[in-house]
Parts: structure tokens; C-alpha cells; sequence
């Protein structure tokens, strides 16, 4: 598929465990970016169709992130991937422009169907 998808995850088990789902799905083109700052350096350089945002990382949080991408692409599609408990922290992605969230722990086929949904929207 020529979609271009970026991973922003400070835990590298969990960029490869979602790279893995991708590429499953027939992604090839997948960046990673391993914090906040990485993140809005490769969204500038590379623009992808897809974001999935990390909530908590050291340095930049998620939501940091979700801004700063926002402030620079406004129609930039962003899915949050929180731990659970963080339904304040979700709350306000969604009121700041985030696409979707997904839960961690997540399934394999619900994190598809956020994907793809997203891509459709």
C-alpha cells in the first residue's frame, strides 16, 4: 500500500510489535520516531497519511505532540495509543484534533479497523 504511516512510541517492543501489525496488513511504508521531538522533525520532513501517538513519553508527551503536529497541518490524522486509565488524557486529544485512540493493551484486528478507519476518514 503506498500510505505512509508514522510510529511515535519511546518503547522500541512496542514500535516493532506495531510495525509487525502493519506490515501484516500490507504496509510497507512505516517510519519510527522514539520521542516527542523526533516526531514533529519527521512529520515536517516526510508528511505521513498516519500518525500513532504515544500519550506518555519522556521529554514531549503525547499531547504535545498532537499540538504541535495540529498547529502545522490541521488535517493531519492522528490516532492516540494510551495505557488504560488515561481517559482525561484521551479526552482532551480527541478535543484537540486526534482522529481515534486505541487502548493498550490492544487486538491485533480492533487496531486494524482504527487504521483503516482512520485512513477512510
Amino acid at each position: 500500500m503506498d500510505v505512509k504511516i508514522m510510529i511515535v512510541d519511546d518503547a522500541v517492543f512496542m514500535r516493532t510489535l506495531i510495525r509487525r501489525i502493519l506490515e501484516g496488513a500490507g504496509y510497507t511504508q512505516i517510519l519510527e520516531a522514539q520521542d516527542g521531538d523526533s516526531a514533529l522533525c519527521m512529520y515536517r520532513e516526510y508528511s505521513p497519511d498516519l500518525v500513532l501517538l504515544d500519550i506518555t513519553m519522556p521529554g514531549k508527551s503525547g499531547i504535545e505532540v498532537l499540538e504541535g503536529i495540529m498547529d502545522c497541518d490541521a488535517q493531519a490524522r492522528i490516532i492516540m495509543c494510551s495505557a488504560i486509565g488515561q481517559d482525561a488524557m484521551i479526552r482532551k486529544a480527541l478535543e484537540l484534533g486526534a482522529r481515534d485512540f486505541i487502548v493498550k493493551p490492544f487486538k491485533e484486528n480492533e487496531f486494524r479497523r482504527v487504521v483503516e478507519n482512520s485512513l477512510r476518514a
